[in-house]
């Protein structure tokens, strides 16, 4: 089958919910015609970290890929794999591509990222994930400083398998990123490299065929104009739209945790006039009082449009 194109930006979008803690199928619907809107945007990938992915059932996770395909048809959707086990992985993947889903977006197990991997492990996966979907797939590099980030070597494996067809990079180091990309490059011409590091666009978009990015779900107009003019190597424009997005990142990433960015990005569509809640699901906490108010500034500041007033 050909490859499916995400040259541009895939935003990893949040799942909303209602204050009640449910699925918000009316408001996801309406999230993501709002997205869909947005020049630039190629695809979208639900059931991930920024769609609190691990904290929805197996059943919603297939719903929410289900809702959306009917809805979007022409719309192509990446769903998340995320599950530990590998059956549970292939599982996952058939469901998501009986609900419609174009391509697929293969986690690490989430017990990886403390215990690593045995020789094998992580080809078995997406082998597996291949013959129960036989959807194409991207592979996930994970930060540098958890044991489920891959080396060199198994990358360039893991590029080589049936069904890959992208690289969503996201090691967090930029001696990484400097040194292995061009061995990808000449190994894998025809591989898609999208860059996922939030805190690093400006240097990582650069030499990135696309952004497959959370981040996204948030601004994703700034986003798509910062890669269209770091793609052109127009270094003074990009750092422009980099800075001008900064507030924004500060107030969404430099937080005590990145897990953080996903309440904070939701507070920031609640001010957009995009989501009606900003709800999330435990292990997510809310965040801090002041938080809303700190990222409608930033936002402000950015040249954002906003559909909600400020709070009085």
């Amino acid at each position: 089958m050909p490859a499916p194109d995400l040259r541009g930006l895939t935003p990893a979008i949040v799942t909303p919910f209602d204050d009640q803690g449910e699925v918000d199928f009316d408001g996801l619907i309406s999230y993501v015609s709002w997205m869909k809107s947005i020049p630039g945007v190629v695809a979208i990938v639900l059931n991930s970290h920024a769609g609190e992915g691990s904290a929805l059932t197996s059943e919603e996770r297939a719903d929410i890929v289900r809702t959306v395909k009917a809805e979007f048809a022409d719309l192509h959707v990446v769903a998340g794999v995320i599950g530990d086990g590998t059956r549970l992985a292939a599982q996952e993947a058939e469901r998501a591509a009986a609900g419609g889903a174009d391509s697929l977006l293969i986690f690490p197990p989430p017990s990886a990222t403390r215990f690593g991997f045995q020789p094998g492990s992580v080809q078995d996966r997406y082998k597996a994930v291949w013959a129960a979907a036989q959807l194409p797939m991207v592979a996930f590099q994970f930060p540098n400083v958890t044991k489920a980030t891959f080396n060199l070597p198994l990358l360039l494996e893991l590029c080589a398998l049936d069904g890959v067809f992208a690289l969503k990079d996201g090691a967090r180091d930029m001696i990484r990123w400097d040194t292995e990309v061009p061995v990808l490059r000449e190994n894998f011409p025809d591989l898609q490299i999208l860059t996922c590091q939030d805190e690093f666009l400006l240097h990582t978009m650069w030499e990135s065929d696309g952004a497959l990015v959370g981040y996204g779900a948030l601004i994703p107009e700034l986003l798509v104009e910062e890669l269209t003019k770091a793609k052109a190597h127009d270094y003074a424009a990009a750092k422009e739209v980099h800075d001008r997005m900064l507030p924004i990142t500060k107030a969404v990433y430099h937080r005590t945790s990145h897990i953080e960015s996903t309440p904070a990005m939701k507070l920031g569509l609640v001010e957009r006039g995009i989501l009606r809640s900003a709800h999330v699901r435990s292990p997510l906490m809310p965040l801090e009082p002041s938080a809303r108010e700190n990222i409608r500034a930033a936002m402000i500041a950015a040249g954002v449009d906003l559909g909600v007033p400020a709070q009085l």
